[in-house]
């Protein structure tokens, strides 16, 4: 290791989320509720070289498992990401991000004209279109929503 590089620490126990799309770690980081007053280790690297997609971002987070639910959620925002659950130390579980084909209660639809919208005890319900890009079909109007679309609701 040169003098010009930094190295950074491995956490005891925790969990790393690795290969999020180069710039959307912050958006990881906001999907999973975290505002950084939570008193735990947090690291977040933006734009760090990779071999297998020129960039990429990584979340490292200290005394921190995911539950399907949030690992549903990041999946809407780095379909490639891979989850990795870290014990002393050591990787004792590697989790692949797959985005499922139908999404349901994560996200609401943005149509105001939805059924989802009123005060019918309906879940939405999207279908997934495409990944990258993303496209989510609402299943009950059939409105199209988008990665930034997504991202606004958290």
């Amino acid at each position: 290791m040169s003098d010009k590089e930094l190295r950074v620490s491995k956490i005891k126990n925790g969990t790393v989320i690795d290969h999020i799309s180069g710039g959307y770690a912050l958006d990881v980081v906001k999907i999973l509720g975290i505002t950084g007053r939570e008193r735990r280790v947090m690291t977040i690297a933006i734009n760090v070289p990779s071999k297998r997609f020129k960039v990429k971002d990584i979340v490292k987070i200290e005394g921190r498992a995911l539950n399907s639910q949030e690992v549903n959620r990041i999946a809407l925002v780095a379909p490639h990401a891979s989850i990795n659950i870290i014990h002393n130390y050591n990787v004792v579980e590697k989790l692949v991000v797959k985005l499922p084909r139908v999404i349901e209660g994560i996200v609401k639809c943005i149509n105001p004209a939805c059924i989802s919208n009123s005060n019918e005890p309906v879940t939405s319900r999207f279908y997934v279109q495409s990944e990258d890009p993303l496209w989510l079909k609402c299943h009950y109007c059939g409105y199209v929503l988008e990665k930034a679309d997504v991202l606004q609701q958290f």
